[in-house]
């Protein structure tokens, strides 16, 4: 069964999200597993505009973001803690607003720059005519995503990032696949997920050459600005093939096309240990238990894996 929970990894944990609730689950530095769980006051709840096709992508995407590094803070907070830490104790400081918005800027104009801007600017600078333009520069814009996947995928610091990425991955699965939520049994299950965040971010380069195809080469100014101004529709394109694939994944044609991103998620994964298959299982226990407990008519949103 298809179903509306997505996470992410997280440092030495994991968190996974519903439609109403999100729960993290980190490992501290003694051993124990802390949780922390928040409501999500999705603003598609209190507007029907924003659950349009497309539309509803990009706000998904934008909540994900922020529901994404407010996560993070909490397991870096855990994870700074001393050994010695009461297993209750909770991180005393989260991302404030402005801190929250600061991280937003950084994190997408440097995505921005380097996989949008940058493979503009150098097909320009190379002087590709018009009619082969797009083409070449979603290639070099690819080859970009996946050397950079590829290089950090060589750091030491992050195997346990993505080992936690594939024990959240093999939960989503398990628990999709109605098997029990035992580490021994989640273990068995595959590491890739479709409508994991690898396999969109690719999907959004691929979407974006067909986009880019309606505006040939423009003027540097105007190369920049699409790049920029046409994001929110690419990722909300993204979005819907993803969503499609998730609730159809026994269609194998639709796997075959989106094997790609698939086979990509090999970069971003490492087979978890028991440890932490628990903890991701922890996580995933308890939002199911939180979406439970909500109530039955509230808006479905498919989120990533």
């Amino acid at each position: 069964m298809s179903s509306p929970i997505g996470g992410q990894a997280v440092l030495e944990g994991v968190m996974m999200r519903g439609a109403t609730n999100w729960s993290v689950a980190v490992r501290k530095p003694n051993g124990a597993i802390a949780q922390v769980r928040r409501p999500i006051e999705s603003a598609m709840a209190k507007h029907r505009l924003l659950r349009l096709p497309i539309v509803r992508g990009v706000v998904a995407l934008g909540e994900s973001l922020a529901i994404g590094f407010r996560a993070l803070a909490i397991s870096a907070n855990y994870a700074a803690q001393e050994e010695t830490a009461a297993d209750d104790e909770e991180p005393t400081t989260e991302l404030s607003r402005g801190a929250l918005i600061f991280a937003f800027a950084v994190a997408i104009g440097f995505a921005v720059m380097l996989f949008k801007v940058t493979p503009a600017l150098i097909t320009d600078f190379i002087g590709i005519q018009a009619g082969w333009f797009v083409l070449v520069e979603g290639l070099i814009r690819v080859s970009l995503f996946v050397a950079y996947l590829g290089l950090i995928s060589l750091l030491p610091d992050l195997k346990r990032v993505f080992q936690y990425h594939a024990a959240e991955h093999k939960a989503i699965n398990a628990y999709e696949a109605g098997e029990p939520l035992e580490p021994e049994r989640v273990q068995r299950f595959s590491l890739i997920h479709p409508r994991c965040g690898t396999a969109f971010l690719l999907w959004v380069m691929v979407i974006a050459i067909f986009v880019f195809a309606f505006f040939g080469r423009p003027h540097w100014y105007w190369l920049i600005a699409t790049r920029v101004l046409l994001l929110p529709l690419i990722a909300g394109i993204a979005y819907e093939l993803i969503r499609f694939a998730g609730r159809h994944t026994g269609n194998r044609v639709l796997m075959t096309l989106l094997a790609p991103g698939l086979w990509l998620q090999r970069l971003t994964t490492r087979e978890p240990t028991l440890d932490q298959l628990e903890v991701s299982i922890r996580a995933l226990r308890d939002v199911l238990e939180l979406e439970r407990r909500a109530a039955p008519d509230a808006e479905r949103v498919e989120v990533m894996a």
